[in-house]
């Protein structure tokens, strides 16, 4: 028996016992945080230094980059880490960082995304009314209100988590340090505590959620009246990136914390895991990219004055 006082690191989740098979991992993960550390620093790169995207729906763009750096490098490096040295250490307040960093990002990426839907709200439903409501310090305070709400959040449910007293040992059935799994850990009667994070977690990712999906239905039925062709079509490419973008959020997090005990697996729940903590940081800027012209024509001058600079 253990508790909470004399652990003093966690034993992380590995995906493989073989050797070739862990240096396989590591180049893939290595390949993709590369990918997601490219796409995102030239997203956050060329918003900065383009004046023509100092616009609010780029500014809410510009945050959600940073956030997707922050979440995929708070997990990926120190499995990355590990993998080489056959090793599945994490110290105990590496973990703590872990948790606190990993539900920070994730709740203010959900909140972001909802401001985001209501920048895409004004700009086509009621788009006389989009520098009045969406000002330069409007913008701030929404962002900084999303940064917030994810910080509080996870801090309360951090410092709840490990304020448990532990005794099932200290591995855990997961890549990198999450609050489900360290509950699974106490042996204290979790249940209410348990619950407690679940209905939080629930209310505020469905609150979202349905604020979305009203936003995008009044968007849908404003975009059908457009009469031209070109401005649906432009309405449509300004949404279309975004609606995807909260597809692969929502959707992975739902099957990651709401799939059915019966069919929970270890290697399941591996699989669950890197969808919804590793691929969207990677997919989400060529997502952004693929149909935004506006951001391919400063992408490209950006990319240009580089190899300018340099000759």
């Amino acid at each position: 028996m253990s508790n909470s006082s004399s652990i003093t690191q966690f034993l992380l989740l590995a995906f493989t016992d073989t050797r070739e098979l862990q240096l396989l991992h590591f180049w893939l993960f290595l390949g993709i945080y590369l990918a997601a550390l490219l796409g995102n620093g030239l997203i956050i790169t060329t918003i900065a230094c383009d004046q023509q995207l100092h616009t609010p729906m780029y500014f809410f763009l510009l945050n959600l980059a940073l956030l997707d750096l922050g979440s995929i490098s708070t997990t990926v490096p120190k499995f990355m880490a590990n993998s080489p040295w056959d090793t599945r250490a994490i110290s105990y307040q590496g973990c703590t960082a872990q948790v606190l960093t990993v539900a920070s990002l994730v709740g203010a990426e959900l909140s972001l995304l909802t401001v985001m839907s209501y920048d895409r709200y004004i700009a086509i439903c009621k788009p006389l009314h989009y520098g009045t409501l969406l000002g330069s310090r409007a913008c701030v305070h929404m962002a900084a209100a999303a940064w917030a709400t994810g910080f509080l959040t996870a801090l309360l449910h951090t410092a709840n988590t490990f304020s448990l007293p532990l005794c099932k040992g200290n591995a855990l059935d997961q890549f990198f340090c999450e609050i489900p799994q360290i509950l699974k850990l106490s042996c204290s009667d979790t249940y209410f505590r348990e619950a407690g994070f679940i209905v939080v977690s629930v209310c505020l990712g469905f609150g979202c959620f349905v604020f979305i999906v009203v936003s995008y239905v009044q968007m849908l039925r404003a975009v059908l009246r457009i009469p031209s062709e070109q401005g649906r079509h432009k309405a449509f490419s300004t949404c279309l990136p975004h609606l995807a973008v909260v597809s692969l959020f929502v959707s992975t997090g739902m099957i990651a914390y709401l799939k059915s005990p019966s069919i929970s697996s270890p290697s399941l729940d591996l699989v669950v895991s890197v969808l919804y903590s590793v691929v969207p940081p990677a997919v989400n800027p060529l997502v952004y990219s693929m149909r935004n012209q506006e951001l391919k024509v400063a992408l490209k001058k950006l990319i240009h004055s580089f190899f300018c600079q340099q000759q």
